[in-house]
């Protein structure tokens, strides 16, 4: 998968800039019940090559008048519970999307990831510490079929030369 090119400025931080489509509804493809078809790798940033898959179900609600949403992640891992929280708010002032995650494993917000669409994908970087090395993370959402869209995550631990793929999320909605 194509990601765009990554910027950095003097001080080495991320330098993200707004699409010109970027909009407060860029996910309201998004909005009400989903089955999740999740493919996940056993471990990253190893040369690992083994997929666990699974099912989850989640739901997305907008909030704040439409400049944000929320959603609930539900899945079962190792026969427990697992349930993870999605924050997402758009900035009408840079035009960018902030996209924030917790889970009942860590019970805290990762830095969020940035970013916008443009033509129904979405990328969405930060930069994070996974094992104790810096990393660059992406999300990558494609909408191009909305009732169907894919949600994918990948880690660079070499400012972006290359990607690790670690888990896709293909989703299906619950009328």
């Amino acid at each position: 998968m194509e990601i765009p090119k990554i910027s950095f400025d003097a001080a080495g931080n991320l330098i993200i800039r707004a699409t010109p489509s970027s909009s407060k509804h860029d996910f309201d493809f998004f909005e009400g019940r989903w089955k999740l078809h999740n493919k996940k790798l056993k471990s990253k940033l190893n040369n690992c090559t083994e997929w666990v898959e699974f099912e989850s179900t989640q739901e997305m609600h907008k909030v704040l008048n439409g400049i944000g949403n929320t959603d609930n992640f539900l899945a079962t891992f190792d026969g427990q519970p697992f349930e993870g929280m999605t924050v997402r708010l758009f900035n009408p002032k840079t035009n960018l999307w902030s996209i924030y995650w917790a889970d009942s494993n860590n019970g805290k917000l990762d830095p969020p990831v940035v970013g916008s669409f443009e033509n129904n994908i979405g990328h969405f970087f930060t930069k994070d510490v996974f094992e104790d090395k810096d990393i660059l993370v992406v999300f990558r959402w494609d909408a191009t079929d909305r009732d169907n869209p894919v949600w994918s995550q990948a880690f660079s631990d070499n400012n972006g030369k290359t990607w690790e793929w670690n888990w896709y999320m293909f989703m299906s909605k619950i009328k």
